[in-house]
């Protein structure tokens, strides 16, 4: 990525920043292909769900994840370029344009800035059931924007597509508009009137998916077929008489749930997928990876004592320890094939939520430059976490007995950057929000001695993530 730096804000010197997109042109016109230009700048601590809110439009792709563990959120709002694409070659075909727009890249910033990323959403199956999936098998981007917030520091990313014919007066002059409602997009605008929101929490709920009957079903064929575990998912449809506020459903759900990863990305087409999970599929920074093993669950108790005494249960429960031990050897075993060497604890801890627990061991790994994110995440999606084991055969049974289309649930969603740092999140405790319509999505693994009582028990706890912040 060449670099040519300015020591001034651009934002506010257009001498400089034609100067600075004439360069670009210019390399543009030489080497005949687009050239994108990237500009970073530190801001006064601004956030960026309310520059989501108060810039995106239902057209643009955009890309929203809130990391409370790091302090760090994030929103990617528009495409400069972008991928949408199918397949079993979809990571492999994810890693070339990701690789593609870096090199493209023309940054005007020093390299002590934060990096531009590609964002990434990947349905959890590579071929969808129907021709009509509302978000495609894979999608990569590289934003136009990039808004992020860490401890009390704000960074903005501007990335722009420069061509030979491009406008750049009209590209300064319509990007300093935007910059200007970035800087002032502030905390404390979502603040729906408790009468409104009484309003548009009237729905009708469509419970039409028979998971207990699933379940029974499951179990005979992890009796018949030797399955060592199926995750079998539930969704739930809700219609409301008003479009639900899925930014304001997404600020709800940060607040409730703290301890999750908060997130969304939408289609472009008006379409957008929320939640808040508590599952990190991978994290890598300067090559050190993190990834981990959850799985195992039970509700929290509404007293200490109760609490406690559920929190014992699960950490000595066969049952539970079992589920949790086959996500655990899966992931070493996929590791070690890439001649990694992961250090695991040898016993799980507890990850307690705010209206779950689950089992929960930490998983490191040093990765030599060679080694690509996307390599890894094609590898261990998906774990038995959320399909089950053998990997194939579980998501043979899943389609069978999945009456519905998982799209981005229980899949990879997150970030890539330049140098290789990357984090992606599993899409699970979500719900897809279309208009006046949403699908809630929650999940359950089952095993020898599951019991169908109680693993819809668990979903519904689950789905009371979703239904609580929803509005």
């Amino acid at each position: 990525m060449p670099v040519i730096p300015h020591s001034v804000n651009l934002f506010q010197d257009c001498k400089q920043f034609f100067q600075f997109l004439s360069i670009c042109q210019q390399k543009s016109i030489e080497q005949n292909e687009t050239q994108i230009a990237s500009i970073s700048l530190k801001v006064d601590r601004v956030d960026p769900l309310a520059v989501l809110h108060e810039i995106a439009t239902p057209d643009q792709l955009h890309f929203y994840i809130e990391n409370p563990a790091e302090d760090e959120a994030i929103a990617a709002i528009g495409a400069v370029s972008s991928l949408k694409t199918s397949g079993k070659t979809r990571f492999f075909q994810a890693q070339n344009f990701t690789e593609s727009c870096f090199n493209h890249l023309v940054s005007a910033t020093s390299s002590n800035y934060l990096l531009p990323r590609c964002f990434c959403s990947f349905s959890f199956f590579d071929q969808g059931a129907t021709s009509e999936a509302t978000f495609s098998e894979a999608t990569i981007f590289l934003p136009k924007w990039q808004v992020s917030s860490k401890a009390d520091q704000s960074t903005v990313i501007l990335n722009l597509a420069i061509h030979a014919n491009s406008n750049l007066e009209l590209l300064i002059e319509q990007v300093c508009r935007e910059f200007q409602n970035i800087c002032l997009a502030k905390y404390g605008i979502f603040n729906l009137s408790s009468n409104i929101q009484y309003k548009l929490n009237h729905w009708n709920v469509n419970d039409t998916n028979n998971f207990k009957v699933a379940v029974a079903s499951a179990l005979k064929s992890i009796q018949i077929h030797h399955l060592n575990k199926l995750v079998l998912a539930h969704a739930v449809d809700i219609v409301s008489k008003f479009p639900f506020q899925w930014i304001d459903s997404l600020h709800h759900l940060r607040k409730i749930y703290p301890d999750c990863y908060t997130f969304s990305t939408g289609n472009g087409k008006g379409q957008n997928f929320i939640g808040a999970s508590p599952e990190c599929l991978i994290r890598i920074c300067d090559r050190q990876l993190n990834t981990e093993a959850l799985a195992g669950s039970a509700p929290r108790g509404k007293t200490v004592t109760a609490d406690a005494d559920l929190a014992n249960r699960l950490l000595n429960s066969s049952k539970e320890r079992h589920e949790h031990q086959v996500v655990v050897d899966f992931i070493a075993q996929q590791l070690s094939r890439f001649g990694l060497n992961p250090q695991i604890p040898a016993v799980p801890k507890l990850r307690q939520l705010t209206n779950i627990q689950h089992l929960h061991t930490p998983i490191q790994a040093t990765l030599p430059k060679y080694l690509h994110p996307l390599k890894i995440l094609a590898q261990l999606h998906p774990t038995p976490a959320v399909a089950g084991m053998p990997r194939d055969f579980a998501c043979e049974e899943i389609r069978r007995y999945e009456k519905f289309e998982r799209s981005l649930y229980a899949a990879p969603l997150g970030w890539i950057d330049a140098q290789g740092n990357a984090e992606f999140i599993v899409g699970i405790r979500s719900a897809l929000i279309d208009g006046h319509h949403a699908r809630l999505y929650a999940g359950a693994g089952i095993v020898a001695g599951s019991n169908p009582n109680r693993e819809l028990a668990e979903v519904k706890l689950k789905l009371q993530t979703l239904l609580q912040a929803l509005v």
